[in-house]
């Protein structure tokens, strides 16, 4: 049963920020309501699993791996990581900006979620912060253009672009900037920042943007801080561009999010892997709910310059995007030609989607090869290795980072 390739069905996750278009032509369907469309989820998390066709059932897959964790994942996984799919793969529509956010490392997941139940918040209650005992670093990979902002500048860069705008009002803010180490000013501008009274927010976010209207053809950063303001008037984040690094990533391009790091996705179609995992927590550019103590214990204080990463080619000719956490890797396979490629690897679960063209993957007790069309997936256990992929086009394929 598990040594073949199993086709996958995947939830749509319906955000306000979402494209109306992006996923819906990825995935050869109609939205005729043009609901937005925000994330394709692949993977096995319980807020909203994948299914996998299994002898002409449809199974959840979460519940699939309950039941035969070994043949699914593999010895390695289930040894280093557990009996769960470690990662969560997903494509992500970005019409609008998401929310600055940043997700807490293991520990502090672990210690969240226990207090959280101990006081008997629901899991799906809006001001839960944490809904899992996970960690959640992120590799996210651009499939256009697409923006982000990520961790903290380096002070004398924005306290330059403070000084660009220029008026009386900010200079408090940016007073806090210039005296003691990196990571106490840091600390201090967004303390003062998110706790600031919404009055005071108010009066020095108008003075901001009247500037940054003016120098918004001179700098990106500007004409971001007007976009942000007419969406939030009076959200901190509307400064977010001034002290956090802007990215701009071309297709092919990607960046690694680990845990405490600031950051926000402002626009683009990308596709993204992470450890399984739903805990956020928000620090502007939002109507959620925001735990400002609770988002101070786990960001990360410290500017750092914003790494792109660009693949590797393996042995095999995939490239490769390389990442610390053990959860995952994200590959891509791209045979321009009619081509295959063979993967003996080391029997560990893998989830492949195709996004452009068509190809067959077969297991090794697969016996008829499996049609994969473009925003169609499948899943890989780890008892169908050794299994070949033959077609022409392109498939991005996610598995854990133990091979």
């Amino acid at each position: 049963m598990l040594e073949r390739v199993l086709p996958m069905k995947n939830p749509i996750q319906h955000y306000p920020w979402g494209s109306r278009t992006a996923i819906a032509e990825l995935l050869g369907i109609q939205n005729p309501e043009a609901r937005p469309m925000a994330e394709l989820w692949m993977g096995a998390h319980p807020k909203s699993p994948s299914t996998v066709l299994v002898e002409d059932k449809w199974i959840r897959l979460d519940e699939l791996i309950r039941s035969a964790p070994g043949p699914l994942l593999g010895t390695k996984v289930i040894e280093k990581l557990g009996e769960t799919l470690p990662f969560l793969f997903k494509v992500l529509a970005a019409a609008e900006p998401l929310s600055i956010q940043a997700h807490p490392n293991k520990a502090q997941a672990i210690e969240g979620f226990e207090r959280e139940e101990r006081l008997g918040i629901p899991l799906d209650a809006p001001h839960r912060n944490y809904r899992d005992k996970n960690h959640k670093p992120e590799l996210l990979c651009a499939m256009t253009p697409f923006e982000a902002l990520k961790g903290f500048r380096p002070l004398e860069e924005t306290i330059e672009l403070l000084n660009q705008i220029g008026t009386s009002s900010i200079v408090p803010l940016r007073q806090v900037l210039e005296g003691g180490d990196e990571g106490s000013a840091l600390r201090a501008f967004f303390t003062k920042l998110m706790r600031m009274d919404k009055e005071d927010l108010e009066r020095i976010l108008a003075d901001v943007v009247v500037a940054a209207e003016r120098l918004g053809r001179e700098r990106k950063e500007f004409w971001w801080v007007v976009r942000l303001h007419e969406k939030y008037p009076s959200d901190p984040g509307v400064l977010s561009p001034l002290f956090l690094n802007l990215v701009t990533l071309a297709p092919g391009e990607a960046i690694y999010l680990p845990a405490g790091q600031l950051h926000a996705y402002l626009g683009g179609v990308g596709i993204e892997i992470m450890a399984s995992s739903d805990n956020v927590l928000r620090g502007g550019l939002t109507t959620k709910h925001m735990d400002v103590d609770e988002l101070l214990k786990v960001v990360s204080f410290a500017s750092q310059f914003p790494e792109k990463i660009l693949p590797r080619e393996d042995e095999s000719g995939v490239k490769v995007y390389l990442a610390p956490p053990q959860e995952f890797r994200l590959s891509v396979v791209e045979l321009p030609d009619e081509g295959e490629k063979r993967f003996n690897g080391s029997g560990t679960v893998r989830v492949i989607l195709c996004t452009t063209g068509s190809f067959q993957v077969e297991g090794k007790g697969q016996g008829k090869a499996l049609d994969l069309s473009r925003g169609n997936s499948v899943l890989v256990p780890a008892a169908a290795h050794p299994f070949q992929l033959k077609g022409k086009g392109t498939c991005y394929m996610a598995c854990v980072n133990l091979v």
